[in-house]
């Protein structure tokens, strides 16, 4: 049998035998466009996946390094009062005469004992 032509926009008529092959055609780069949509839509959410995991880990380091932040902070600060302290002599001989028994010349240390070790 004959086929009916079916008329295109370009004025020529075309056969059913040639329209199905312009389906199939067309059919083809959709589905090459659509294998090209997915491949990038798949790299695409996998990018972000792996950066948001990246992200995480950064945010958790980023936490511990401001604890250990306010660790020294806190750390230098009574390094300061240390310093500001040892800067007055009063401050000076209590720490002598505690931690290495020295005393002013013409001092008489007093020393405590239990009530206890005199029986």
């Amino acid at each position: 049998m004959i086929s009916k032509p079916t008329p295109i926009r370009s004025g020529s008529y075309k056969t059913n035998n040639q329209s199905s092959q312009g389906n199939n055609g067309a059919r083809r780069r959709l589905r090459i466009w659509m294998l090209f949509m997915v491949l990038f839509l798949g790299w695409a959410i996998y990018t972000f996946i792996m950066q948001s995991i990246h992200l995480a880990d950064k945010k958790e380091e980023l936490a511990q390094h401001q604890v250990q932040k306010q660790k020294a902070d806190a750390a230098f600060a009574q390094s300061q009062s240390e310093v500001k302290r040892l800067e007055d002599p009063e401050y000076i001989g209590q720490v002598a005469r505690k931690q290495y028994g020295m005393y002013l010349p013409g001092e008489t240390p007093i020393w405590a004992t239990d009530a206890t070790d005199s029986k």
